[in-house]
C-alpha cells in the first residue's frame, strides 16, 4: 500500500479548506495545488468529477530529508489527494511516507518517514473528529 484515506461528507471546497487547516496543526503547508479535473478538461475537453492534489509540505521535516539525501526531493512534497466519489461522498488520500521512502537507503530516513506517517494519520483523524 502506498497510501492511506478517509471519506467525508461534504463539498470539495470545503474538503479542501478542513484538509488545509488540518495540515497546518502538523506544521505542514500547501505548496502546490493540482485541479486535475480542471486540466483535463481544459487539455482533453474531458469531463471528470472534481479531483485535486495537494502538495504538502512541512519545512522542518522537509529540511531533515534534504539533509539526509539531497536527491529526496524527487519523492517530496507529500501528496495528498482530494476527490469526489460517484456516490457524492469526498475522499481525502494521502500518500504514504514510510512507503515512499523505503526507496531511500540512507541513515535516519527511516525514523523521519515514520515521524511524518504518524503527522499524516493525525490529520486524517482530525479531519474524521470534526
Amino acid at each position: 500500500m502506498y497510501g492511506f484515506n478517509v471519506t467525508l461528507k461534504t463539498t470539495v471546497p470545503e474538503a479542501i479548506d478542513r484538509v488545509k487547516d488540518a495540515l497546518a496543526t502538523e506544521g505542514f503547508g500547501v505548496l502546490s495545488e493540482i485541479d486535475v479535473a480542471g486540466t483535463l478538461k481544459k487539455k482533453l475537453d474531458l469531463d471528470r468529477r472534481p479531483y485535486h492534489i495537494l502538495g504538502a509540505c512541512n519545512p522542518k521535516l522537509a529540511s531533515q530529508a534534504l539533509e539526509a539525501d539531497p536527491d529526496i526531493g524527487l519523492l517530496l512534497p507529500c501528496n495528498v489527494v482530494v476527490r469526489e466519489e460517484d456516490n457524492g461522498d469526498i475522499t481525502v488520500g494521502f500518500m504514504d511516507p514510510v512507503a515512499v521512502m523505503g526507496l531511500v537507503d540512507k541513515e535516519g530516513v527511516e525514523q523521519l518517514a515514520n515521524d511524518v506517517r504518524a503527522r499524516l494519520e493525525r490529520v486524517r483523524d482530525l479531519l474524521t473528529a470534526v
